[in-house]
């Protein structure tokens, strides 16, 4: 399978754009999560504060390191470092480093 390349800009209301290397598809997934994929933030972009509903959302940091909203409360970030996102709660990322921000991505469905 070939993983799927999608460019956001400003997702979620963040600055600059991400970069979404889709690892696994729609019949993959099997209805059991949302996304799959290595998401790359550069020096300045972010993913907007937002709020999940019906599903939960992990982060892994591969490389690079920023600042984590954690509904309300931020901590820096770096590699090898992991959040959760539980349902009903929010969450955002901002690169706030000199080198890509690089993690994985996990939403799965409630």
């Amino acid at each position: 399978m070939e993983p799927r390349i999608e460019v956001k800009e400003h997702m979620r209301g963040g600055k600059g754009h991400v970069i979404m290397k889709h690892l696994l598809g729609e019949k993959e997934l099997n209805g059991k999560c949302r996304l799959y994929a290595e998401i790359t933030l550069e020096p300045g972009c972010e993913i907007g504060y937002h709020q999940h509903l019906n599903e939960s959302e992990t982060y892994y940091i591969i490389s690079g390191q920023g600042v984590y909203n954690d509904n309300g409360t931020t901590r820096t970030v770096s590699a090898g470092d992991i959040t959760f996102t539980p349902n009903g709660f929010s969450h955002g990322l901002d690169n706030t480093g000199s080198e890509n921000l690089v993690m994985m991505a996990l939403i799965i469905l409630d």
